[in-house]
């Protein structure tokens, strides 16, 4: 049994989704008659669709109306990711030497199971996965840590042997509220919103099992030591 694990965020991280996501919000949004702006979106991608709406449009949205408005995004998202599946460089090359490495391996997302399933099934190596999460499996979205701490028990692996693979503010905030060691890939937002993170990568390229072991391996010695003292 793998004795350490990588918890992968999906967009941004597997697939470079950044675009595909403000398409599917501007397109689906425009035939209500709303507007969505590169800052509003900038600003709250990475949570759930649910929450997206509420905070954005939610004088505008009836509540009960909120699942149906979601429902259609996802739909015309997919629609856009399967016209050309845009891998994040190094993705697949990752995840098969983790798993030669004998690491867990899990997806950890706020997104819907269709799109999580997209991923999996699209990606070339996206059968390594040992578990999967999605936003409909858990109460609250990313800041919340539930998305990763489920992803963590269905591996069976102590959250604190984890180390989760983000390129949002709100999933590097999940992860370490989650105890997990965190890695942020840059590209998303700006570099200075990840600073809270335990190490920052350009790209998925520059990451090995090696050097991700060691992380995992420095983060649980630190954290032993801080319930020592």
């Amino acid at each position: 049994m793998a004795d350490r694990a990588v918890i992968f965020d999906m967009d941004g991280v597997l697939v470079d989704s950044y675009q595909p996501h403000f398409k599917a919000w501007q397109r689906t949004a425009a035939k209500h008659g709303l507007e969505l702006t590169d800052q509003q979106f900038a600003a709250y991608f990475g949570r759930t669709g649910r929450e997206f709406i509420s905070v954005l449009w939610g004088d505008r949205i009836p509540q009960d109306q909120a699942p149906a408005f979601d429902a259609e995004k996802e739909i015309c998202y997919r629609q856009v990711l399967e016209e050309l599946f845009p891998e994040m460089p190094g993705a697949s090359k990752l995840l098969r030497e983790l798993h030669q490495a004998g690491f867990g391996l899990a997806i950890g997302s706020s997104g819907p199971p269709e799109n999580v399933a997209l991923v999996v099934r699209c990606l070339p190596a996206g059968g390594l996965f040992q578990a999967t999460v999605h936003g409909m499996e858990v109460s609250a979205g990313k800041p919340d840590p539930a998305v990763f701490l489920l992803a963590a028990k269905k591996l069976g692996i102590s959250p604190h042997r984890c180390a989760v693979i983000e390129d949002a503010p709100a999933g590097i905030e999940a992860a370490r509220r989650a105890g997990m060691a965190v890695i942020a890939l840059t590209g998303t937002g700006p570099r200075s919103k990840l600073d809270p993170a335990h190490m920052v990568v350009n790209s998925l390229l520059d990451l090995s099992p090696k050097r991700i072991a060691g992380l995992i391996d420095h983060h649980v010695g630190a954290t032993a030591g801080k319930i020592l003292s």
